[in-house]
């Protein structure tokens, strides 16, 4: 029987790869596990030098003192409920509306249509700091200061990389089905609902996730609207604890792990779909 050894240039390079990769993965995860550990720590201890990397009341009475002191003296339960309403609602109108526009966008034939969406695409590139001020001044008008509404329906029109997504998914699909549909006597709108929509359920899936982490870390649009305490959304919650001349590290790590926790809750559990849309959006 002959034994291949492989060349040791092919071991030394694969070698290097998995190196480096464990290192990009320690530079990735390293910040998170110390901010896990850190949320177990007392103020004085996360200063404390040289630093410790255990901290004393791990497995010990006093453990999750922080994760009571942040639930219990600043509300966070409350803010948590609040982000996740919002992002929910923003999201959920955001696949709504971006649906309808990908899929006009993508099979339906009207004038200054390829006009249209590239000016669509040319408000991506817009920041939000641009439209802020006259966004404001139109909120103050509408009465909708400190609601949540001006935090949710600017969503609804600002999806321009979610409107291209989809109109990138629907254009791939056959055309016999909307053929056969409007054979059938279905109008557009029946044909949308019908027959593209669960067609797109992973692509769907993906808009959402990714427009709730959006919604999610948005903090701009709640300073500016928000300024009632029993309204605030995790990112205002936060920045409680920082101070003008102290910040209680040890609660505002407390407070994101909190905050991230969610979001991983919700990646994992359309971890598939995300994939899936991924891969099969922009195919033929």
């Amino acid at each position: 029987m002959t034994v291949r050894f492989r060349p040791l240039r092919i071991v030394a390079n694969k070698t290097l790869m998995y190196l480096l990769l464990l290192l990009i993965s320690f530079i990735t995860v390293f910040p998170f596990f110390w901010m896990l550990l850190t949320t177990f720590k007392s103020s004085r201890a996360v200063f404390a030098i040289p630093p410790t990397w255990m901290p004393d009341k791990l497995f010990k009475p006093g453990m999750w003192d922080n994760y009571v002191t942040v639930f219990t003296k600043h509300n966070f339960l409350r803010y948590t409920f609040n982000s996740i309403f919002v992002s929910f609602m923003a999201a959920l109108g955001q696949i709504v509306t971006c649906s309808m526009a990908g899929f006009a966008f993508a099979r339906m034939e009207f004038k200054g249509k390829n006009l249209l969406f590239g000016a669509l695409l040319a408000t991506s590139m817009v920041p939000i700091e641009v439209t802020i001020i006259p966004e404001f001044l139109l909120m103050i008008k509408l009465d909708w200061l400190n609601t949540y509404l001006p935090l949710i329906v600017p969503s609804f029109l600002t999806g321009a990389y979610g409107t291209f997504m989809l109109r990138e998914f629907f254009a791939n699909i056959p055309r016999d089905l909307e053929d056969a549909a409007a054979i059938d006597g279905a109008s557009v709108f029946r044909t949308y609902y019908s027959i593209f929509v669960p067609l797109a359920g992973s692509a769907l899936v993906t808009l959402f996730v990714l427009a709730f982490i959006n919604n999610w870390n948005a903090l701009l649009r709640p300073v500016f609207y928000i300024s009632e305490s029993h309204l605030r959304t995790l990112p205002l919650g936060l920045m409680a604890f920082k101070g003008a001349y102290e910040s209680q590290w040890h609660l505002l790590l407390t407070g994101s792990v909190i905050s991230i926790l969610p979001l991983l809750i919700l990646y994992i559990g359309a971890q598939r779909y995300i994939i899936e849309g991924i891969a099969t959006t922009g195919l033929k």
